[in-house]
């Protein structure tokens, strides 16, 4: 069965979220290799420190770059999976 899964930077979240039955779930409990894992972890707190900066567009630019280039990487490890990208700072679903 396929799963939706979201790459984000919600201040509460993971960093994936699972867009068919809601919430977040862990990188590494989907199966994520542990470099992808620490990856999305480090743009989480990037994304937290833009958050309480009030997203500056050129931070949310750089962020969204880098969360875009993040969801290959995970449909590149999850290929049975749709994977997307949500950009918090734009509130909108890029892919």
């Amino acid at each position: 069965m396929t799963t939706d899964l979201l790459i984000d930077g919600m201040l509460s979240g993971t960093g994936v979220r699972d867009a068919v039955a809601g919430g977040y779930v862990a990188p590494d409990a989907i199966g994520l290799s542990a470099q992808l894992a620490a990856d999305i972890a480090a743009r989480q707190r990037k994304y937290e420190e833009a958050h309480f900066a009030g997203f500056p567009d050129n931070d949310v630019a750089l962020l969204d770059d880098e969360g875009l280039t993040l969801s290959s990487r995970v449909r590149g490890e999850l290929s049975d999976r749709r994977i997307g990208y949500f950009s918090n700072g734009r509130m909108e679903r890029l892919t």
